[in-house]
């Protein structure tokens, strides 16, 4: 995860926050219950492939789109 990360790939941002997340959860984790490591890594993971996912940018520029259609609709009324 970390090579991943530090490559360039995920969200700007997500190395440091990787970091910070996974030492919370080793602070807070016990020696048998390493559950909350495991979700921090199943989420970066998950950062990293919409990251890497072509349709992503198409996507969130669709959400744009729609939120500033949405904002003129509110103000003409």
């Amino acid at each position: 995860m970390r090579a991943t990360l530090l490559s360039g790939h995920g969200f700007p941002g997500d190395r440091d926050g990787f970091e910070t997340d996974l030492q919370r959860a080793l602070e807070t984790s016990s020696e048998t219950d390493l559950t909350a490591v495991a979700s921090v890594i199943v989420d970066y993971r998950g950062r990293i492939r919409l990251y890497q996912d072509p349709d992503f940018d198409i996507a969130i520029q669709e959400g744009v789109d729609l939120t500033m259609r949405l904002k003129r609709e509110a103000r003409a009324e």
